[in-house]
């Protein structure tokens, strides 16, 4: 693995109520590298997120970033597109660009080739109610995508949607990440998921969430056609979910 672009040491998360969230977790995460972070409901995984977003601060422990990252060098996902209604996927785009002062012209021509990334070409003003679920998280990522972030972080987007659409949603993701190489920290619970997205899968154990296991997935990225039909892919899979359950005993 190339140096680490944030490490983790000892990380902890206890809310004022008392809940700990997050104990003890050392993690390095690479640059480029698309890591998934695997675990059942209630295991801290929105929570590390969260944490290396800078959206809260760890308890205890700490975060180190290589070069410590801008406002605008960290994209984040969440499970719902939340979307302005009113505003078409042009605006919902470009609203980073627009709140960081970005001019009309350039914003709008960014948060154009954003969706055209994305695969919205043509849809430019039309607005949430007028897109399918999977069309507002496209128009999710490329608002994450617009200020050319050096981390993405992805909790949970497609967990709503059917499973044909998520499937094609993986697949761009995928083909996302080799032309950019952005870093993506990807939460889950679907193994299945895990394993066909991830270069290396972090799982973790139940309340308060600590690392149980971690392994690394040796196929191609993106993923071959057949990928999911393979042997290769139902083994990694099976260990993905033993790890699971290891971890949860």
């Amino acid at each position: 693995m190339t140096a680490a672009l944030v490490s983790l040491t000892s990380l902890g998360k206890r809310f004022a109520s008392g809940t700990e969230a997050l104990a003890g977790v050392d993690l390095a995460i690479a640059a480029g590298e698309f890591l998934a972070i695997l675990g059942p409901s209630g295991c801290g995984k929105s929570t590390l997120l969260r944490l290396l977003a800078g959206l809260a601060p760890p308890s205890s422990g700490s975060i180190h970033w290589s070069r410590p990252p801008g406002p605008r060098d960290i994209g984040f996902v969440f499970q719902e597109a939340t979307l302005l209604p009113w505003a078409d996927a042009l605006a919902n785009t470009a609203l980073p660009l627009r709140l960081a002062g970005t001019p009309p012209g350039e914003r709008n021509a960014r948060a154009a080739e954003a969706l055209a990334a994305v695969g919205l070409a043509g849809f430019e003003h039309a607005l949430p109610r007028e897109l399918s679920g999977g069309m507002r998280m496209r128009v999710s990522i490329a608002r994450a995508l617009v200020t050319n972030p050096a981390v993405l972080l992805m909790d949970e987007p497609f967990a709503a949607l059917d499973e044909l659409t998520r499937h094609r949603l993986n697949d761009d993701l995928l083909a996302l990440h080799a032309r950019t190489g952005v870093t993506v920290v990807f939460v889950t619970h679907s193994v299945s998921e895990s394993v066909y997205l991830a270069s290396r899968v972090i799982v973790m154990a139940p309340r308060p969430g600590r690392i149980a296991r971690e392994f690394h997935i040796a196929a191609a990225s993106p993923r071959p056609q057949g990928f999911r039909t393979s042997v290769a892919y139902a083994e990694l899979c099976h260990d993905a979910s033993l790890a699971l359950a290891a971890g949860m005993a």
